[in-house]
């Protein structure tokens, strides 16, 4: 397939007019949804600001190539657009972007419209290709350029196949092909024992772009060094060009080029470098000359440890850090949270209907509360462990969540316990890194279970468990104890901090929050969860609401989208109102946040409780005032949907 099959003339922008990477992300946009080749701009517009958070497709050399693989997408393309004057992209030189690709693939896009995917982004590391299409002036141009330059490589790539066979041949007459090494394409380039080799892995999140633009950009800074490389990519195909066993002891050192996990137990005792994705495509000459020189740390594989994230931790901030290792428990959490949680509220109304000796109350008793519930904070400080310090540091966080439980620390307890544990682990690592080689294979089985336990435990039953148990003890009593004015107010910020990024570390913070209290007060204390599930409801129910009442203000695709929202709001799934938010984020994050405070206000003011801490309306038939607490969730929605449907403007005048 040619790349101008997808990069269609009726898409291309000639001269950009944004002057903003906002702006030019929108009339990119345009652009596709006006040839038919999406369905859904607002997730698509979504899901290109998800890739651009990973980091951004601002790869330099004035070129941006904004992405995205999502369902909202009709058929595969590629929009070229030229900006004359160039903009701020965000770039990784800092240095403005002046030609665009944007990219928009289909979930089930297939292997061959990958493939030209992939080629494309192999051309854009050619700095005398990008010179040729900064002089192009239509879209005629453009094309005609294109198919020559990929014809041109497919040229190349017959040559090196037939060069490969007759290479292969000679060498299979030599008795020193054993300690061969082949290049990229297969070519027996040198003899491993006397030249310089080095192997790479590349990959990006969404495996279109950058994987395949770092693997070309380190291949011709190699040839340019003298240097022999193997590059294996992750891709949306999956892992191509993979490196055997054989390559991996023969090279000098490996380069790990991923903004992404990848399979990294193969690497352990060799020199690794480990960078983003884009040092691969603009810092390949560093990354090749540091691997050859064996100037990387060397990689120890961790207790069965089979990947690691090419960024690396040392790459984030102490917040996101923080933020990473916290999300890690809560979504190995939340599983016990539903199904226990749910099940447990339902006991409660057959306690009412049957009593407390009803077998099916006892039942779902034990299976939710002593059961499913039981595991919640052991599951949450062992994971919370396990994203710090690997396997190992699994045991003891878990452990120490559970002596937090039994002493009463609860929810705070198990969250220090956690931290503390894979803390403990790179503690023990560094400390033992000193002992003779033949007892590694003991470090993961016997010296990091028994001393990081020992450890543990040792500071949680001394320290955590009475500290955290008192307060604890307090912060429920406290609660208990706040007169209806205070409870409203909590209510209220409860209920807007689940609006504020739906699903992000606010939204995370106040259903954490009322976990917290939920478990700590033995599973009835419901208030709290009364307040966020409400905030979290009212998002997604009030963009339901705005686009069925002021469809002039929406366009089809998002009035279509709108529908899907009445189910995800009731069933509290704040996660559905994120497209619109991406769209107009003033407007919706605004008046979502008033709604939403509203009604968690309202569940403190008419004192409702909901003993589950998930479900949505099918968990509202549990609350002490099932119908106050629809009508909490309801006013809260339509005063939302009012401000933002009277807010917004028609979409040919939103800016």
């Amino acid at each position: 397939m040619k790349i101008t099959d997808l990069m269609i003339q009726e898409t291309m922008i000639m001269d950009l007019q944004a002057t903003t990477k906002d702006e030019a992300i929108d009339e990119l946009i345009a652009s596709l949804n006006q040839s038919g080749r999406i369905n859904d701009p607002a997730l698509f517009k979504e899901m290109i600001y998800k890739r651009e958070a990973e980091s951004s497709t601002g790869i330099g050399g004035g070129i941006a190539m904004p992405h995205a693989k999502t369902k909202a997408v009709n058929e595969p393309t590629v929009v070229f657009a030229k900006s004359k004057q160039g903009l701020d992209f965000e770039a990784l030189d800092d240095e403005l972007a002046h030609i665009f690709f944007m990219i928009a693939a289909p979930e089930g896009a297939g292997n061959t419209h990958l493939r030209t995917l992939a080629a494309l982004s192999r051309l854009l590391v050619d700095s005398d290709f990008i010179a040729e299409l900064m002089n192009t002036n239509t879209p005629q141009e453009v094309s005609a350029l294109f198919d020559a330059k990929q014809a041109e490589a497919a040229e190349k790539e017959a040559a090196k196949e037939k060069a490969k066979a007759e290479k292969a041949a000679q060498a299979s007459s030599t008795e020193s092909g054993a300690n061969n090494v082949r290049n990229n394409s297969g070519v027996i380039v040198g003899n491993a024992d006397t030249d310089d080799f080095v192997v790479a892995v590349t990959a990006c999140p969404t495996g279109i772009a950058h994987t395949f633009m770092a693997e070309d950009a380190l291949k011709k800074k190699a040839q340019e060094m003298g240097i022999n490389i193997r590059v294996e990519t992750n891709g949306s195909e999956g892992a191509q060009n993979v490196l055997t066993a054989d390559e991996i002891a023969r090279a000098k050192g490996v380069i790990i080029a991923a903004d992404k996990n990848v399979e990294m137990a193969r690497f352990d005792g060799k020199p690794v470098l480990q960078r983003p994705v884009s040092d691969g495509i603009r810092k390949s000459e560093e990354l090749i000359r540091k691997a050859v020189n064996g100037d990387a740390p060397i990689y120890r594989s961790q207790g069965g440890n089979t990947k690691d994230d090419g960024a690396g931790d040392s790459k984030m901030s102490v917040g996101s850090k923080i933020y990473k290792d916290l999300m890690n428990g809560i979504s190995h959490m939340l599983p016990f949270v539903v199904g226990g949680g749910i099940l447990l509220a339902i006991s409660f109304l057959v306690e009412q209907l049957g009593g407390s000796d009803n077998p099916i109350f006892k039942l779902l008793q034990t299976i939710g509360g002593e059961g499913a519930f039981h595991f919640l904070i052991p599951v949450l400080a062992g994971f919370i462990a396990m994203s710090i310090g690997d396997r190992p540091a699994l045991m003891p966080g878990m452990v120490g969540g559970l002596m937090a439980v039994n002493s009463n620390a609860g929810f705070l307890g198990g969250l220090a316990a956690g931290f503390l544990a894979g803390y403990v682990v790179i503690g023990l690592r560094k400390a033992l890194k000193g002992l003779p080689k033949a007892i590694d294979g003991l470090k993961p089985i016997l010296l990091y279970p028994v001393l990081g336990l020992l450890i543990v435990g040792t500071i949680a039953y001394y320290i955590f468990d009475p500290v955290f148990g008192a307060l604890n003890t307090w912060l429920v009593d406290a609660l208990g104890n706040l007169g209806t004015g205070n409870k409203v107010l909590l209510g209220l910020l409860l209920g807007g901090m689940m609006a504020i990024d739906m699903g992000g570390p606010f939204n995370k913070a106040a259903y954490t929050f009322a976990i917290g209290v939920f478990t700590s007060s033995g599973n009835t204390d419901g208030a709290w969860m009364a307040a966020v599930m409400a905030g979290g409801m009212a998002p997604p129910l009030a963009i339901a609401l705005a686009t069925t009442f002021f469809k002039s203000k929406f366009t089809e695709q998002e009035r279509k989208s709108g529908l899907t929202n009445y189910v995800l709001g009731l069933s509290f799934i704040t996660e559905g109102a994120i497209p619109f938010a991406a769209a107009d984020p003033l407007r919706v994050l605004t008046s979502c946040i008033i709604g939403s405070a509203v009604a968690g206000g309202l569940t403190q003011l008419w004192s409702i409780n909901v003993p589950a801490p998930h479900g949505g309306i099918f968990a509202a038939a549990l609350a002490n005032h099932a119908l106050l607490f629809l009508l909490a969730v309801a006013i809260g929605s339509v005063i939302s949907g009012l401000i933002l449907g009277l807010w917004k403007k028609s979409p040919t005048l939103v800016k």
